[in-house]
């Protein structure tokens, strides 16, 4: 079969045709795959900014929150200790050598007891000090200060928690932890709460419950003041986790934060 001069002119065209197309295809290509590179890498360097700022937000947040423990603590409790103290001392009756020895014997006790407290809220003002030492032992030590109030029955369980570096996860995980009990000291009206906290296959499950008085999630998170709920769930959600809240009136809360820990 003889191939025509005409055919063999169409055949060099569309040959020639495809080979200009092609390399035109493979620029558009290569000039879109770039376009979504760096698109991706702006919006991983948003992300990274965005966390970071949170982080920070939230470190001071958390240093917030222990100053104004310190404060409460210093005028509560250390600041009772050393008035009681200064009374002691003052009704010291020289005269009286039974009586001294009974008064310095208080004194020197009451000092002790100061110089604890004194040692305690030293510890607490190193809030990263504590986060380094793992989740479980920094809602531990905040619960100690909670339990000082005698106004909450508190039960905390944990088991087989992993240890892991990422101390800015724990820290965020942490001061959601703080911003519940918050939430429960100022609104709920309970006089219970638990706390469960455990590891399921490669999730964290952070479960705070309590037997206050409950409220209409729905409604509180549409209005201004359901800021705290809000905060929960963001701040879940920028460590990869989600937070379920769950409220009746009359019949307590409870939120679980579920966030990959391994």
């Amino acid at each position: 079969m003889q191939i025509s001069s005409k055919e063999i002119i169409s055949l060099i065209g569309l040959t020639s045709i495809i080979f200009l197309i092609a390399p035109l295809f493979l620029i558009l290509y290569v000039l879109s795959y770039n376009r979504r590179k760096k698109k991706h890498q702006e919006e991983t360097v948003t992300l990274q900014k965005n966390f970071e700022n949170e982080l920070l937000k939230t470190q001071m947040e958390v240093q917030e929150q222990t100053l104004k423990t310190v404060a409460y603590d210093l005028h509560d409790n250390i600041g009772q200790l050393l008035s009681l103290t200064t009374i002691t001392l003052s009704s010291v009756n020289l005269t009286d050598q039974q009586n001294t020895a009974e008064k310095l014997a208080l004194v020197e006790d009451l000092t002790l007891r100061s110089i604890k407290e004194v040692k305690a809220l030293s510890r607490l003002l190193h809030a990263e000090e504590i986060i380094s030492k793992g989740l479980p032992a920094a809602i531990e030590f905040e619960l100690e200060w909670l339990k000082r109030s005698d106004r909450f029955t508190i039960t905390f369980e944990h088991n087989n928690i992993p240890f892991t570096r990422d101390s800015a996860k724990d820290m965020i995980l942490f001061r959601l932890f703080q911003e519940i009990i918050n939430n429960i000291i100022q609104h709920a009206k309970a006089t219970a709460i638990f706390i469960n906290l455990e590891a399921v296959n490669d999730d964290l499950l952070l479960t705070v419950r309590d037997n206050g008085v409950g409220f209409d999630v729905d409604k509180i998170s549409e209005r201004k003041d359901g800021m705290g709920l809000y905060n929960i769930k963001k701040r879940s959600a920028m460590i990869n986790g989600t937070a379920s809240i769950v409220s009746t009136k009359n019949n307590g809360t409870a939120i679980t934060v579920k966030v990959p820990y391994q």
